[in-house]
């Protein structure tokens, strides 16, 4: 049975900085996509970063702030989160999906952000940032 773990959500000020950790039980990463997704209240499920194999994507309105990385040998998946805003306030969720699942665009394929390309998920971490 596969069990995803996420830690590392907290309370902090605006401009502060998060590390999510995400360790899965019972599944390998191998090459599969992992992703980090995150809802708040009222809002639907948003894909926040992704990775597949050596390739990873963020979504606009984290890049350049957030950072996905995995490491393989420990069945781990981090968000490293740099000048937090209030709006990135939300539950964050690890999802791992059983292979690849790409989206391809203008001739490149890139980590899909897709909740439902996804079959594993984490019961979520909280992050809280107040300005």
């Amino acid at each position: 049975q596969v069990q995803l773990v996420e830690s590392g959500g907290g309370s902090v000020q605006a401009g502060d900085s998060l590390r999510l950790s995400c360790v899965a039980s019972g599944y390998t990463f191998g090459r599969s996509s992992v992703a980090w997704f995150r809802q708040a209240p009222g809002t639907e499920r948003e894909g926040v970063a992704s990775s597949t194999g050596g390739s990873t994507i963020v979504v606009d309105s984290v890049k350049g702030r957030f950072t996905i990385s995995r490491d393989n040998s420990k069945n781990t998946l981090y968000l490293q989160m740099n000048s937090l805003k209030p709006e990135d306030s939300a539950m964050y969720y690890c999802a791992a999906a059983d292979g690849v699942r790409t989206f391809c665009r203008g001739g490149q394929c890139f980590p899909s952000l897709k909740s439902t390309d996804f079959d594993h998920w984490g019961q979520g971490t909280q992050v809280t940032v107040s300005s």
